[in-house]
């Protein structure tokens, strides 16, 4: 639990007075319709669950085996921006889902925007009792609890065991020694690179910049300050754009068929995960159990990562079932069953670290380790959370802020990314109605 504890507080402890700046801005985002979960004529209240987080279905069809008062309807939508944007235009539209998966550096965002339901009386009690202080801040803001915790996301890097031992390189410790391993490679074999670095996933720029020191927003009083261009993320973008430049590594857009094919063809060696990119693999890569392996991310000298994602679940402002959407969250999130059920989803397995520690034993207990040949994924997972580097604020308007770098970056490389993304930052603060600092 002290892992936890320790990793969680890094994450959320200096967000937690930026948080607050929203508290007047979210004002309204706890009406989000009353509850009408009382059963009527003996028919359970069925309530709309979306998400894109893997073995989902399977702890949705659980849940409905083993409830009768309340069924949910699951529905698959995007990730990413994508995916918040679907979920914004449904709650404009008045079509929201009841659930829907947050992560946690959208929840600000979302709060804000008067997206969310006040969850403080329906699950206030069960983010206090069941997850340890740091990571309730990363929910509780404004004297209110907005989403329930559901895991962490500590960076880890799956590298081939075969193909390493092929091109006779080490599993690269720091950012030097990948970028000595990616020009082997390339001059072994003029088809093959170490990695891909896709300009289509600012989170997983985000958690890069985050590594090397990059804070993207801090707090003034009650003023907000976003540096998304600061040495940190720079020395990042300096980074990534060098090795592309120099053709070291690939651009493949992420989670794209290109990607998938160059890792089952041994054209891509390796690649920017994190806890949640092994249950995965199983399905992307099923051909391919017993020649991946997962290791510390490379860093820049000393031990450090950032957090690559991590989820918790709301309830959608116009939701008619507050009531019966907390019981399924809270059974979701805290339940040993539920956990059970994830992991047991042959077809879209889970290997997400759960951020409630009880559930987080039942997990280790249930994955799957033989595509690792026996590499504990969980305790690798648990001792990386350790090094997520301290103070490291989510912003306002964090949507925004990723479609202008991933935009950006596409066109002119990470350097210009983290332009646009501050040009981005300021402007969206002010547009909110919020202070920017001086």
């Amino acid at each position: 639990m002290s892992r936890t504890s320790r990793s969680f507080r890094i994450a959320a402890v200096s967000s937690v007075a930026a948080l607050g700046l929203l508290a007047t801005a979210c004002g309204g985002g706890g009406d989000g319709g009353g509850s009408t979960d009382a059963k009527s004529n003996g028919k359970p209240v069925t309530i709309n669950y979306w998400t894109w987080t893997l073995g989902a279905k399977a702890t949705a069809d659980e849940f409905n085996r083993t409830h009768k008062d309340v069924q949910v309807k699951f529905t698959e939508i995007p990730s990413s921006t994508e995916g918040y944007s679907k979920l914004a235009n449904a709650v404009k539209a008045g079509n929201a889902p009841d659930v829907a998966t947050i992560e946690y550096q959208m929840v600000p965002e979302f709060a804000s925007q008067g997206n969310l339901v006040d969850l403080t009386d329906l699950a206030g009690d069960t983010v206090k009792e069941k997850f340890p202080e740091p990571i309730q801040n990363l929910v509780n803001f404004g004297g209110k609890t907005w989403t329930v915790p559901f895991d962490a996301a500590p960076q880890l890097y799956y590298y081939r065991t075969d193909l390493f031992k092929k091109y006779g390189i080490e599993v690269p410790k720091t950012w030097d020694e990948f970028r000595t391993a990616a020009a082997k490679v390339k001059k072994r074999d003029k088809s093959v690179r170490l990695a891909s670095m896709p300009k289509s996933d600012p989170a997983l720029f985000a958690a890069l910049s985050w590594q090397a020191g990059g804070k993207w927003f801090s707090t003034e009083g009650d003023a907000w300050k976003p540096a998304v261009d600061d040495a940190g993320s720079k020395k990042a973008a300096t980074y990534w754009d060098g090795l592309i430049k120099d053709d070291l590594v690939q651009t493949f857009t992420g989670w794209s068929p290109e990607e998938t094919k160059a890792r089952v063809e041994g054209k891509t060696l390796s690649f920017l995960g994190a806890s949640w990119s092994a249950g995965g693999m199983k399905t992307s890569l099923p051909d391919l159990a017993g020649k991946w392996a997962a290791a510390p991310m490379p860093n820049w000298g000393t031990p450090a990562i950032g957090n690559y994602g991590g989820t918790s679940y709301g309830v959608l402002k116009g939701s008619k079932h507050t009531e019966a959407a907390a019981e399924f969250i809270k059974w979701v999130t805290t339940n040993g069953d539920a956990v059970k059920a994830r992991l047991s989803d042959k077809k879209s397995p889970s290997s997400a670290l759960p951020a409630n520690p009880e559930m987080r034993e039942v997990a280790a207990s249930q994955f799957d380790t033989a595509y690792f040949k026996g590499q504990d994924i969980y305790k690798l997972a648990s001792e990386q959370v350790d090094t997520i580097v301290p103070g490291w604020t989510w912003g306002p308007n964090q949507m925004d802020v990723y479609t202008a770098v991933q935009d950006a970056a596409a066109k002119g490389g990470f350097a210009a990314g983290v332009e646009a993304g501050q040009q981005k930052a300021k402007s969206g603060i002010e547009d909110r109605g919020l202070k920017l600092a001086k």
